[in-house]
């Protein structure tokens, strides 16, 4: 083989690589931003929640 040849193979395989690298990290990356998602809309919905609304009842006789 060639010199011309091996290193177009070695580039190919190179680029094959990167490629596979990138697709495992979108893998692994997606969801961690789908749980921020999730945990920031828990934090929304703590923060709305009034603990001292509703404790109490009056009542006239």
């Amino acid at each position: 083989m060639d010199i011309a040849a091996l290193a177009m193979v070695m580039s190919q395989t190179q680029v094959r690589q990167d490629a596979s690298i990138a697709v495992l990290k979108m893998a692994i990356e997606g969801p961690k931003e789908q749980m921020a998602d999730v945990m920031a809309a828990l934090q929304a919905m703590e923060a709305s929640v009034s603990p001292h609304v509703g404790g109490n009842i009056d009542l006239w006789v």
